[in-house]
């Protein structure tokens, strides 16, 4: 009943990111998610969700010195992927792939082998959990010269960056408001390095111009299936780790040689 329940769980986290493993399952659904913080209305949207990939993205940001309203939408022949998502259900798939890759008869001839795929099978949990749990760090020209800026329509002003991943069951967007630093302000200058989220005051160089960041805007929203995937990816560890533990107990009893 463990082993079953062990190969389920893997099965069960990988339904929950809704992306088709092959043509005969169509197309993944859309799903809109509304973007809004209770008394901020400085930035104001609804993301639609595709499996791994963001289809449309609709923003209205109020600029706060002027108080334009700008608003921004994808370019229809654009999508952005989340890499994060697309790189989690690859390690999933790659843990029910050790899983199932036997012949149905097979038997395991010892308990060394057993712990050696449940290594396997918990090392790409693990990894496929962490990607989602663990955003990537990036530096602000990273940021600037990331393909993000040139999903919009109309294009994003230069002194506004964007953002988009995933945090556990979240998925965030950042939005960046900058200020060219002049040559006379410069002399004080200290690039900022590689963070998942900058603070106002970051500084950063690019394309020949240094700008520091002045206001940062950071919307998220639930994913509901994320968060289905997270518990999926613990119970599993939890199961495989009982199964090596019972594994571990008969081996030692097996081994045991009375004198």
């Amino acid at each position: 009943m463990l082993w079953k329940d062990t190969w389920k769980q893997p099965g069960e986290a990988s339904h929950r990111f809704a992306l088709p493993a092959g043509g005969s399952e169509g197309a993944a659904k859309q799903e809109n998610f509304v973007l809004s913080v209770a008394g901020m209305d400085q930035v104001k949207g609804v993301l639609t969700l595709q499996g791994d990939a963001l289809c449309q993205a609709d923003l209205n940001l109020k600029m706060p010195r002027s108080n334009q309203l700008l608003h921004f939408t994808f370019r229809e022949d654009k999508q952005w992927k989340l890499q994060q998502i697309q790189d989690a259900r690859n390690h999933v798939n790659q843990a029910i792939y050790l899983l199932m890759n036997r012949d149905v008869n097979y038997h395991f001839k010892t308990g060394s082998e057993v712990l050696k795929l449940m290594d396997a099978v918990m090392l790409q949990l693990s990894r496929a959990r962490n990607r989602l749990t663990t955003p990537a760090t990036l530096t602000l020209p990273e940021i600037a010269s990331s393909g993000l800026t040139k999903m919009f329509s109309p294009a994003l002003p230069p002194d506004i960056l964007v953002n988009f991943y995933i945090n556990l069951n979240k998925l965030c967007l950042t939005v960046y408001q900058l200020h060219v630093l002049q040559p006379s302000t410069t002399k004080n200058f200290k690039p900022a390095g590689g963070s998942i989220l900058h603070n106002p005051g970051a500084m950063f160089e690019f394309g020949n111009q240094r700008y520091e960041v002045s206001h940062v805007h950071k919307m998220e929203c639930v994913v509901p299936w994320l968060n289905d995937a997270l518990v999926f990816f613990t119970v599993s560890l939890q199961l495989c780790q009982q199964l090596k533990d019972k594994i571990s107990v008969f081996s030692s009893y097996w081994n045991y040689k009375p004198y």
